[in-house]
């Protein structure tokens, strides 16, 4: 985690309740009797043949490399004439070698030191400039004292490092042959409190299903009007017995608890009754976008064991995709006109499977991610709770169905008496729609990726108007700015702000930040845990980390979904039996985080190739894998490039007479369109490593320097064109010199929310199927120019 490593120095995790502390105040811990404990420093030192400074700075090594997950520290010694630096390897091994190599290092003239071990027994009422804390062991005294800076840490933290310190000297000496990466250093007390303090609030849940108490707002209010889709609205009562009728044609056709059933419908009111549908006769729900390429349709059927298909007639085609799987097939207007209407009243378990969402595979297949109904459920009460959804209450469905948050914005408000609204994807892709839409639906909850969020602030950029009832906006899928945040409370200081953090294997969020003002400091955290969750922040072998060391996100309690369907070697990678909850299980997010002073989690970046593009995750070993299988590949990387809403992923590959337009249309064949590189480039050779792996850090530098075997990047000639090539570049991220006339705008990494972005910018003087119908810049200009003249 170098994030905590600058310029070379060995940077220690703040930890301070009250922030305002002074930078030039000092503070001290003591912890003494420790006579048993330094006689056996000193045997311990003289067995090994070294002094006993070196045992003491081997204890501060193994601390430091706790406290930074760094495998490689430095630090200051204290010498007569001010304090000497050192860079000191922390190997795993026996304690014995790390002492041996504490007493040989170098030290010298280095960067100042943030962290000095003191062995000469210099006084100190104050530390030397760049350092935060001193570590001094007195012999003579028998005692161990901490000198630390109070902007830096509190007085609790530096009992805990004294802690550290003294666990890492009694576990040495009791084992010198020991791993010293095997030595837990937290106290009883730190992982009680870590268990405790930082878990979310225990919430009762109702022993019900989501669908149970759907039916239960059905019998309270049937006359209510449920949810509303392009001018069409159901009551809870209508709602009810389609889905009703979709479960019974389900069971009739001999559906099993836990068969999987794919909804294949666009966003609007029968998807939502055949999720309701599916839930209610036992099955799990699978969704499927219409739009999806065929060949990653039938891995998401084959590999989830489908039995069963919900499908609207418009799209009949796509079953083709599947015909050699054992499919029941039933067509949705033929559900829902005609069938019984009484609930169902299959029973189903709380740990009964409720869906499975497919993610992006580093093996080039996607997985399936199952969850079942108590995960399901307790997600969904989190959203109701901390967004206070009541009654009434009207709630924006905006996701598209592959993305798992669609789902609590398809059913949440329906489990109190609230309304969906659905937005589709036409309004979504123009803003002045998605605003009229969201005024005059009266949503009060609305949830977006921070782009759009940027893209919404945007339209109301020196205008009047509001955004009628909103009271709150949860992002999610993305890192959110402060700097957007600030934006969004002076134009709506009224409206609050949700960071939202979660996986799809942990049945969505297991983090709420909750913001109803702008943030002071120049991060946004991801908030504490949602009700019933459990956050703990690991290191590499599974251990809680110090408070406010960094280290992998790993979720516990009953948002833990099942695993990957039908894929036991990747559900073993990620999913650990809990050993503090009999049957619970653990999940490695593969994220890095800390924990901030006032329990709230921050996020540090990915550990693995997966990323995020447009919020939809993205494993790059994927795309890759695909990439070699295109005829005539024979070598291929996937590098990212740009940040935010300008992040697009950007391909190498080494190929004979393959163009760069037939790797990209062969890949949009078999990936979604959010995975297929927007750039291409064709390279001789890849550069390498020193130890012979592909360079990816060179590639990114030459994303930005060469081109793909795209058309020459003619300049543009009149004002218009360059106008639309100084857009493009603040859309897309790409130096303005770099785009050329003959360019297309979704071959250069556009894509439908820059279109919005760029729809925007240009006044909208060209429409998004302006835009879709003629991509290339020239011809766009064109359209612009002979739009003004006429």
């Amino acid at each position: 985690m170098t994030a905590l490593t600058q310029a070379g120095v060995t940077r220690i995790p703040r930890w301070v309740a009250d922030r305002d502390r002074s930078a030039g105040e000092f503070g001290d811990h003591v912890v003494g009797e420790l006579d048993e404990l330094v006689a056996a420093v000193s045997k311990l030192a003289r067995e090994l043949e070294v002094l006993d400074s070196a045992v003491l700075l081997a204890a501060h090594a193994a601390v430091l490399r706790r406290l930074t997950g760094e495998s490689r520290v430095s630090c200051g010694r204290a010498v007569a004439d001010g304090v000497a630096s050192c860079d000191l390897p922390v190997p795993d091994g026996p304690w014995s070698e790390l002492i041996r190599a504490a007493h040989n290092a170098e030290f010298g003239d280095g960067p100042a030191a943030e962290t000095v071990v003191d062995t000469i027994g210099a006084a100190r009422d104050r530390l030397p400039d760049g350092t935060v804390l001193c570590v001094a062991l007195d012999h003579n005294s028998a005692r161990l004292r901490l000198t630390y800076r109070t902007d830096v840490a509190d007085e609790a933290y530096a009992a805990r490092l004294a802690g550290y310190h003294l666990a890492a000297l009694r576990a040495m000496v009791a084992d010198p042959d020991g791993a010293q990466e095997a030595e837990n250093l937290l106290s009883a007390e730190e992982l009680a409190y870590q268990e405790r303090e930082l878990a979310g609030p225990h919430r009762d849940l109702p022993d019900l299903r989501a669908h149970e108490a759907f039916e239960q707002r059905v019998r309270e209010h049937p006359d209510a009007v449920a949810a509303s889709f392009a001018g069409e609205h159901l009551t809870y009562r209508a709602l009810n017995e389609r889905a009703n009728r979709i479960a019974h044609a389900l069971l009739g056709k001999g559906l099993r608890p836990e068969d999987v059933v794919a909804v294949i419908t666009d966003r609007n009111l029968d998807w939502l009754a055949c999720v309701l549908g599916v839930f209610k006769a036992g099955g799990a729900y699978l969704p499927i976008e219409p739009h999806f390429p065929a060949d990653r349709v039938a891995a998401m059927v084959g590999r989830s064991d489908c039995r069963f298909a919900l499908i609207e007639p418009v799209h009949w085609a796509l079953v083709t995709a599947v015909a050699d799987a054992k499919l029941t097939v039933l067509a949705v207007d033929d559900c829902v006109d005609v069938g019984p209407t009484h609930d169902v009243g299959v029973p189903v378990a709380a740990d009964q499977l409720a869906y499975i969402y497919f993610t992006s595979g580093s093996t080039g297949e996607p997985k399936g991610a199952m969850c079942e109904h108590a995960g399901m459920l307790n997600h969904l009460f989190a959203k109701i709770d901390d967004l206070a959804i009541t009654a009434g209450t009207v709630v924006a469905q905006t996701a598209p169905q592959c993305f798992d948050i669609s789902l609590w914005q398809l059913i949440s408000a329906l489990l109190v008496g609230g309304r969906t609204v659905v937005i589709g994807q036409d309004s979504v892709l123009d803003v002045n729609r998605f605003v009229d839409e969201v005024v005059l639906g009266e949503v009060e909850v609305l949830q977006v990726v921070p782009s759009y969020l940027d893209v919404v602030l945007a339209r109301f950029e020196g205008q009047q108007g509001d955004l009628g009832r909103l009271r709150v906006v949860s992002t999610t899928g993305e890192a959110l700015k402060a700097e957007l945040v600030r934006r969004w409370f002076a134009r709506f200081p009224w409206i609050k702000v949700v960071n939202a953090y979660g996986l799809t294997e942990t049945s969505d969020d297991t983090n709420h930040e909750v913001l109803a003002g702008p943030p002071t400091g120049d991060r946004i955290s991801l908030g504490p845990p949602v009700n019933n969750v459990l956050i703990t922040i690991v290191d590499e072998w599974l251990r809680p980390v110090p408070l406010g060391a960094p280290g992998e996100i790993v979720a516990a309690g009953v948002c833990v979904g099942r695993g990957y369907i039908n894929d036991e070697q990747r559900t073993k990678l990620a999913f650990l039996p809990d050993p503090a909850r009999d049957g619970g299980r653990l999940y490695r997010t593969g994220d890095f985080g800390r924990w901030s002073p006032d329990g709230r989690l921050e996020y540090l970046g990915r550990r693995d190739a997966q990323v995020k593009i447009r919020g939809f995750r993205v494993e790059i070993d994927e795309v890759e894998n695909r990439l070699l299988r295109v005829d005539g590949v024979r070598d291929a990387a996937v590098v990212v490039v740009g940040e935010g809403n300008a992040s697009r992923l950007v391909a190498f590959y080494r190929a004979a007479d393959v163009t760069a337009e037939t790797v990209r249309t062969t890949l949009a064949g078999w990936l979604p369109e959010y995975m297929v590189p927007a750039r291409f480039h064709v390279l001789d050779e890849f550069p390498l490593t020193s130890n012979g792996k592909t360079d990816k850090k060179t590639l990114v530098r030459l994303a930005g320097e060469v081109d793909d075997d795209a058309p020459s990047r003619a300049v543009p000639t009149t004002d218009t064109e360059r106008r639309l090539a100084r857009e493009w570049s603040t859309v897309l991220g790409i130096a303005e010199e770099q785009i050329g006339r003959h360019d297309n705008f979704f071959h250069r990494g556009g894509t439908s929310l820059a279109a919005v972005r760029l729809m925007i910018g240009l006044d909208r003087v060209v429409s998004l199927p302006d835009l879709t119908e003629h991509p290339v810049l020239a011809d766009l200009a064109d359209v612009i120019d002979r739009r003004i003249a006429g």
